[in-house]
């Protein structure tokens, strides 16, 4: 659940979040660069996916924790959250249906674990319907499939 937002103060397209994933140390600080697409009064208390695996990184000089998961349409610049259904849990780790539990490693530190995320984003989309699919089968929390508002058959990033 996103916290709060602020512009980055050394970067026009970049937003500062503070996302609560449920941890115990509290909200990460994630980057995005979602500013051209969502206005900040909108982000706030909304629920939202994030990568958390992926080994931290300065973005314009400010230490970004993950990496929030969005729909994009880039011929029409429309960029849209990927959100989990009402009654989710804050911090609960999204499944793939009919996969089991998912094992993912703790952080992706080694370039050649980096480029997972290359692998895996290839087969990451929006389905007909606007749900989260990977290769097919939908994403899912113990509420429900995650969606996108309105971009259907677009990719996710």
């Amino acid at each position: 659940k996103i916290v709060s937002a602020e512009r980055h103060p050394d970067a026009d397209s970049l937003y500062v979040e503070q996302i609560d994933l449920g941890e115990e140390g509290g909200p990460r600080t994630i980057v995005s660069g979602l500013a051209k697409y969502i206005p900040l009064e909108e982000l706030e208390g909304r629920m939202c996916t994030v990568l958390c695996n992926l080994k931290p990184a300065k973005m314009r000089g400010i230490l970004s924790e993950g990496m929030v998961l969005c729909a994009a349409d880039d011929d029409a610049g429309i960029v849209e959250l990927l959100e989990p259904p009402e009654g989710a849990v804050v911090g609960e780790r999204i499944t793939v249906e009919g996969k089991g539990e998912p094992q993912p490693d703790e952080m992706l530190k080694s370039k050649t674990q980096q480029k997972v995320w290359t692998t895996v984003a290839e087969d990451l989309k929006t389905d007909g319907e606007g749900c989260a699919v990977f290769q097919g089968d939908a994403l899912m929390t113990s509420a429900g499939k995650l969606t996108s508002k309105t971009l259907k058959g677009k990719p996710i990033g």
